[in-house]
């Protein structure tokens, strides 16, 4: 496996992150900055750490 490479800033592309929130799915740009600050708080779900814990 290779190392991961990092693109120079002049190539970069700002990436949009959308999520479902009461039902709808929203840009999270749109979001109040204390709705933006609990998105970046949340914890992601993954089924390896869940079985993990089931011990």
């Amino acid at each position: 496996m290779t190392a991961p490479q990092t693109l120079p800033q002049a190539q970069r592309q700002r990436c949009e992150v959308w999520t479902r929130v009461m039902g709808y799915h929203r840009p999270v740009s749109a979001f109040n900055p204390g709705k933006q600050s609990e998105h970046r708080e949340r914890v992601h779900f993954t089924e390896s750490a869940a079985l993990a814990g089931r011990q």
